[in-house]
């Protein structure tokens, strides 16, 4: 089986309000388009939480010819890298530009480095993403559309498992252990 592409989501979507499944996203049918609609809807929200699937480290950002630092289309979140520690500047993103709060101005002469959180494509996040995402959106739809407290409890039973699961492989991705917390690294760095 390959994985779940978007056309699959959005008729997993129809399904759960009795609709008919459609053949392309471009069906023109107003369920459909609601259901699109939704699923990009949750797809956001859950990425806006930041994973390592759509989190991307000590990325570059440099200033344009006015000295502002704007920010990719696809950004959901910004922060300046843990390595940059300052009294002179905090930056912090304001709409699509850093915006520097010490100095209360967007203008910056030098490049710097931030995580950021992008907006993936539904195709571009792994399986269990997609999966955790298109039942999300399904409950969300069916709770909005028909209300059912039956549908809705079994969607819910299905949507936390799908959470468990997206939560298990974020965790084999990260390679997490015990010395990842703060709390047990401050421990452990300190001086006798």
């Amino acid at each position: 089986m390959n994985p779940t592409t978007k056309l699959e989501a959005v008729n997993t979507l129809l399904a759960t309000i009795g609709e008919s499944p459609v053949n392309s996203l471009t069906s023109g049918l107003v369920e459909a388009s609601l259901a699109e609609q939704t699923l990009d809807n949750v797809s956001r929200a859950v990425q806006s939480i930041g994973w390592t699937f759509n989190t991307d480290l000590t990325f570059k950002l440099t200033p344009d010819a006015n000295n502002e630092i704007n920010l990719p289309a696809n950004c959901l979140h910004v922060d300046t890298t843990s390595l940059r520690i300052s009294t002179s500047s905090d930056l912090v993103q304001r709409g699509m530009k850093m915006y520097d709060r010490i100095k209360n101005s967007y203008s910056m002469a030098v490049p710097i480095e931030v995580d950021i959180v992008v907006l993936l494509d539904f195709g571009d996040m792994p399986e269990t993403a997609r999966r955790y995402t298109t039942i999300r959106a399904a409950r969300v739809l069916q709770d909005r559309a028909l209300g059912s407290e039956a549908l809705h409890s079994f969607n819910t039973a299905d949507e936390q498992a799908a959470w468990v699961s997206l939560m298990q492989n974020e965790s084999d991705v990260k390679d997490l252990n015990i010395f990842d917390n703060w709390d047990t690294y401050s421990i452990i760095s300190r001086r006798g």
